[in-house]
């Protein structure tokens, strides 16, 4: 592993994600990365660590809710 190799760390998938029709995430050093698991070849999504910080807490804060119909 090198520091600040952005293909080092685990990928994760979410404890309630059903029939591996998600994504997982992947933290490394210097990145985040986000790829679909119904084709892990498509190219990934790539986040520094502070946007992804900005994008937990909306999903916390409920910003992405989908409204009631």
């Amino acid at each position: 592993m090198v520091e600040g190799d952005s293909t080092t760390g685990e990928w994760h998938t979410s404890s309630v994600s059903g029939g591996g029709e998600c994504v997982e995430v992947r933290i490394a050093a210097d990145q985040v990365h986000v790829r679909d698991t119904k084709d892990r070849q498509k190219a990934l999504l790539t986040f520094t660590h502070s946007e992804w910080r900005a994008f937990v807490s909306g999903v916390r804060l409920g910003e992405f809710d989908v409204p009631p119909e």
